[in-house]
């Protein structure tokens, strides 16, 4: 039997490649002779540029960027390995993660490192820059990767606003005569895995200002500064991104790549299926086995074992899940074409513990799996 695992990262815990090894060593205490096929997957988060990468053979350019608050740091995106894509998690420039807690304020951040990968990206001659949205220190709209790119905003008395999510109230006008021409001849995508409108109680400054640091009084400055950004790009360039699905991931980095440098905005579990060719990756499988840190009723809204079973199902390939934990309504899975599920947590604990027992229990809950197919060959029909 051939099997086909494809897991998403394990948030905190394993790696999608990590967890890969774990279900497959799981898998082959219970089937010695399986022949397997290991296939990170992500859907435009943490992993992402790691999972097309090693897919496509591709590398990683390093590259430094401007931290959330200005700092310079080192970072890196990644060339597919015919060279003609780019692939940036912008988590790697302007992420959460790259600050202390004591520094995290949405009001001061911005995602100009995010536009620095795309600019060092551009110089690699690419035809297409996949950009991967989740785990941002910002709330800017996007203004700061637009900076980064030539594009400048001014307040009503022609002077450039400062470069963080607090000075949008003031925007007047959007200059995109700097813009670097390149951009209009490349491909843009961005893989997001969220439906979070820009502004609005789903909006990024009330759903996930507070995650970054923003009080009440802040939020209700972003989420203000939010709405100008949105009303001056539909007044001077007729895009509306206020209410457009995803245009709030990322602190609203979605709304600034789709409305100032015509990005398209794409599911990130679809786009990285079809960057790593997962379809003809399956063929001839019996089986596919998915899975992520916590599986529940919004795995099934574009995450990356939706995404696995979708093209599962067209190929006709039954599915298993095998996930950290279970959550509300996990059962929607089914509709995907999920046969069924499995948590690999054995027993209530904290999440500090799982960085080191989660390994051993998803490996020990893939043989448990894996001794299941063998009994069902044993099953008398």
């Amino acid at each position: 039997m051939n099997i086909a695992i494809a897991p998403n990262s394990f948030k905190g815990t394993l790696s999608a490649v990590q967890a890969a090894a774990c279900i497959e060593r799981g898998l082959k205490k219970a089937m010695p002779d399986l022949v397997t096929i290991k296939i990170p997957m992500a859907d435009g988060g943490d992993g992402t540029l790691r999972a097309i990468v090693a897919a496509t053979g591709g590398r990683t350019v390093k590259c430094p960027v401007s931290d959330p608050l200005g700092r310079k740091i080192p970072s890196v995106f990644g060339l597919t390995g015919d060279g003609r894509t780019a692939v940036i998690e912008m988590a790697l420039a302007s992420g959460l993660a790259l600050l202390r807690p004591g520094e995290r304020n949405p009001l001061l951040t911005s995602s100009r490192g995010t536009g620095e990968l795309i600019r060092a990206a551009l110089d690699q001659q690419v035809r297409e820059v996949v950009l991967g949205l989740g785990g941002s220190a910002t709330n800017d709209g996007g203004t700061g990767a637009a900076r980064a790119l030539g594009v400048k905003f001014l307040d009503a008395r022609n002077r450039e606003l400062a470069d963080h999510g607090g000075a949008l109230t003031r925007l007047a006008r959007i200059e995109l005569a700097g813009l670097d021409a390149r951009v209009k001849d490349t491909i843009l995508s961005v893989a997001c895995d969220v439906d979070n409108p820009l502004c609005g109680p789903r909006g990024a400054a009330r759903v996930y200002g507070p995650q970054k640091g923003a009080t009440p009084a802040m939020v209700r400055q972003l989420e203000a500064g939010l709405k100008r950004l949105a009303a001056v790009i539909e007044r001077d360039f007729g895009v509306r991104v206020a209410d457009l699905p995803g245009a709030g991931a990322a602190g609203g980095l979605g709304a600034g790549l789709v409305g100032l440098l015509g990005a398209r905005r794409r599911p990130g579990a679809d786009l990285v299926a079809q960057a790593i060719g997962l379809e003809s990756r399956l063929a001839g499988c019996a089986l596919v086995i998915t899975g992520e840190g916590r599986l529940d009723g919004q795995t099934a809204f574009g995450k990356a074992p939706a995404g696995v079973a979708k093209v599962a199902r067209r190929l006709g390939i039954p599915v298993i899940a095998i996930c950290g934990s279970l959550g509300p309504d996990a059962g929607r899975v089914r509709a995907l074409g999920m046969a069924a599920f499995f948590s690999a947590i054995e027993e209530p604990m904290p999440e500090s513990d799982l960085p080191r027992r989660g390994p051993g229990m998803l490996e020990r809950c893939a043989e448990q799996v894996g001794r299941l197919l063998t009994l069902g060959h044993q099953l008398p029909c």
